[in-house]
């Protein structure tokens, strides 16, 4: 199959074609270059690269009626709040076919990855371990110990088998515990990260040191916070649909104009279905209703570009032959390719480039 349109990658947006065998890229070039000559089926699209999640909490999924009402804080806190309670009373076997519902839903989406702060300890993340296993979209499970303080022994069982730690934030973690995580983390090369001004802003000092991998959310965070992250070097990742079900949306536009690393993510399946491209469409439309618009271009990086970057894999951004990750192809118009992927995407205008997607696992 040969895609005639645009590409949009790390590089930037451009005319352009693809040509796949067997749902890998194997040439790509200006438009009317292809070697093909008539030879193979061509479709007009957008090419991009896979996209990732940048923040979920699958865990949630178990959650099949509206929440209660109440304040975040009664929903989501550590270790009594609704959803914490609501994981323990449930079975396992339910957990499971809860956290492959969502990933089936991802894959779907064709989302390629997802970075997932997963409660529970050790068991939490074996559980989400064994629900991704065989399926098409990838796991970054940043675990969460139990134990407060922070128990030793139960943390180097964390990190043998997770990608890293996702804690709750600087509000509810003293320095204590993020300094012991942060050094875990360092030592092991495992990611760390937390939420940061969700419920209400906190200083930078707080979240910033010890200096984290990710921090989420920065929906009450000032012009001058956001800057101080982006001068630490910290990739930020936002979640504009679970923010504006309590009343606050972080300051995208702030975040482009500053240059900061943003990643988009779906934040808690309780709340919504773990659509990234209703995750994109939202931004776009909100940043509006603010009176405060980012580009297109800015979002779709925090969905197609700057995840690979975090996850240490930049070449799953560049649509080039070999790349390690297969990338979507999109039956829209390519005139202007990050508005029409951001603004119109759905999984029924994604065309299959090879084998549909399914529990299969994708190259690590």
């Amino acid at each position: 199959m040969i895609v005639q349109g645009a590409i949009l990658d790390v590089d930037g947006s451009r005319p352009g074609y693809v040509r796949f065998r067997e749902g890998r890229v194997v040439e790509v070039g200006g438009l009317g270059t292809e070697s093909a000559h008539g030879r193979e089926r061509r479709i007009r699209g957008i090419v991009i690269p896979a996209p990732v999640n940048g923040h979920t909490h699958l865990g949630d999924a178990v959650s099949v009626r509206e929440p209660p009402p109440g304040p975040i804080a009664r929903l989501v806190r550590p270790p009594h709040g609704y959803k914490f309670r609501l994981l323990a009373e449930t079975p396992r076997a339910t957990k499971l076919a809860a956290f492959r519902g969502a990933l089936d839903r991802m894959a779907r989406d064709h989302v390629a990855a997802t970075i997932d702060f997963r409660e529970e300890g050790t068991e939490g993340v074996r559980l989400l371990r064994d629900a991704a296993r065989g399926m098409r979209v990838r796991a970054v499970i940043l675990g969460r110990p139990l134990a407060r303080p922070v128990d030793a022994g139960e943390l180097r069982s964390l990190l043998a088998i997770a990608d890293g730690v996702g804690l709750s934030s600087a509000l509810e973690e003293p320095a204590e515990t993020r300094s012991t995580v942060a050094r875990a983390c360092r030592s092991t090369g495992k990611r760390f990260g937390l939420h940061a001004s969700e419920a209400r802003r906190e200083p930078p000092d707080s979240f910033l040191r010890p200096r984290p991998d990710l921090v989420v959310h920065l929906a009450h965070a000032t012009v001058d916070d956001l800057a101080a992250v982006r001068d630490a070097g910290v990739t930020a990742a936002v979640c504009p649909r679970s923010n504006a079900l309590f009343g606050r949306q972080p300051d995208l536009r702030s975040m482009e104009r500053l240059g900061l690393k943003v990643l988009l993510g779906t934040d808690n399946a309780m709340f919504h279905a773990p659509s990234l491209w209703r995750e994109l469409e939202f931004a776009y439309t909100a940043t509006r209703l603010r009176r405060r618009p980012v580009s297109a271009g800015f979002l779709a990086r925090a969905a197609l570009i700057e995840p690979w970057r975090w996850l240490g894999e930049p070449a799953a951004a560049r649509i080039a032959p070999g790349m390690p990750v297969p990338p979507v192809v999109v039956r829209l118009p390519p005139e202007d390719p990050a508005y029409q992927i951001v603004t119109r995407t759905t999984e029924h205008l994604i065309v299959p480039a090879g084998p549909p997607p399914g529990r299969r696992g994708l190259p690590r």
